[in-house]
């Protein structure tokens, strides 16, 4: 097997998917069930941004409810967004993405590369979900981006308290303006991990043309790091999409670079904004997508193939 198979040998062509071009399938619907019609061991590279499970991110993505939740300030109830905690959701992050993660390690081939963003509190559960599923965990990998203060000030609590506008004053004077424990966000963790390679690598490259790395691939004319300064979509890239999370093409196009060859076939289960796909149309490579989300499938195909026809 080797790196240049075409995508309709890959997937179980059905009803489900849907093919761009001969370079492009996407598929609507859980990719839990949809991931099953991929190859064994057809899979170059996996880089993909699933739900987190944390203020309405959970597998079914609840845009109704994350929509809300940004429209009241970035609040929730008495807290802001992020610190509303419940052991749960690391559990359940845990327990979805290691099915999720079960299924990628059968389609990847040996020496693949899966690359997942997470977040700072939830990455621990992330990348042992990703460990028990056989995968090595190479490396923590930080996305350096521009973030806003959420740190919360306890101070209107404090006058809301039924005490005498003395006692507020000293309790106020004792907080000396302290704020939740949230330091400005400027990064976003990623976890790398490899399916153990086949052999050598230098055999394993050989026979699937995986599991070694680009280093002449730079951001900034140096040796590739872990840290990588990127800006948060903006201007007409961040208008070509809604979604809340909606990563920078330029980063993808990095991490794709990176970690696989041209023509490899990268698969993103959950591609909301169709960034991965368009990282892929830049950087030479096939995708295969599937997103439950149908808004966001919609809005995403008339991206890619705004971009495949040239016009973006």
């Amino acid at each position: 097997m080797n790196n240049k198979q075409e995508i309709k040998s890959i997937i179980a062509i059905s009803s489900e998917y849907e093919l761009l071009n001969p370079r492009i399938a996407l598929c609507m619907g859980d990719a839990l069930e949809h991931l099953s019609s991929i190859q064994t061991e057809s899979i170059d590279c996996v880089i993909t941004d699933p739900p987190y499970f944390s203020d309405g991110m959970g597998s079914d993505w609840n845009i109704d409810k994350l929509s809300s939740k940004v429209q009241k300030a970035q609040v929730i109830g008495s807290l802001p967004v992020g610190m509303k905690f419940d052991p749960q959701q690391g559990k359940d992050l845990q327990k979805f993405m290691t099915k999720i993660s079960k299924e990628i390690f059968r389609i990847m081939k040996p020496g693949g590369f899966y690359i997942c963003f997470s977040m700072g509190r939830l990455y621990h559960r992330m990348a042992l979900a990703i460990e028990d599923c056989g995968f090595e965990i190479r490396d923590m990998l930080i996305w350096e981006r521009e973030g806003q203060a959420k740190a919360f000030s306890q101070n209107h609590f404090v006058r809301k308290m039924n005490l005498s506008q003395e006692e507020k004053e000293a309790i106020l004077d004792d907080l000396n303006n302290r704020k939740t424990p949230q330091l400005k966000g400027v990064s976003e963790p990623l976890v790398l991990a490899q399916k153990p390679k086949d052999g050598t690598f230098v055999n394993n490259w050989l026979r699937y043309h995986v599991g070694l790395i680009d280093t002449s691939v730079s951001l900034d004319g140096k040796f590739p790091s872990t840290v990588m300064s990127v800006p948060k979509p903006h201007g007409k890239e961040r208008q070509e999409s809604s979604h809340l999370t909606m990563k920078p093409v330029a980063l993808l196009e990095h991490l794709i670079k990176i970690f696989s060859a041209e023509d490899a076939v990268i698969c993103d289960p959950f591609f909301g904004s169709g960034s991965t796909a368009v990282a892929c149309i830049n950087t030479n490579r096939q995708f295969i997508g599937l997103e439950i989300n149908q808004s966001y499938y919609e809005e995403s195909k008339r991206r890619l193939l705004s971009y495949l026809k040239g016009e973006s």
